[in-house]
């Protein structure tokens, strides 16, 4: 329960003080740490992370 009251309340933040410019960082963000994290131990890694 803990990390969706978290986002529920960046999404309140968002809408409250209307910085709808931080919604893609934080997207990004943790879309890259997901790759990150699923990858490390795949087979699928060092070409992964030659991209980057």
């Amino acid at each position: 329960m803990g990390k969706l009251s978290i986002l529920r309340e960046f999404w309140d933040f968002l809408k409250v003080r209307k910085k709808w410019w931080l919604a893609p960082i934080v997207i990004m963000l943790l879309l890259l740490g997901l790759l990150m994290f699923f990858t490390q131990s795949s087979a699928v890694a060092p070409f992964i992370y030659t991209l980057f």
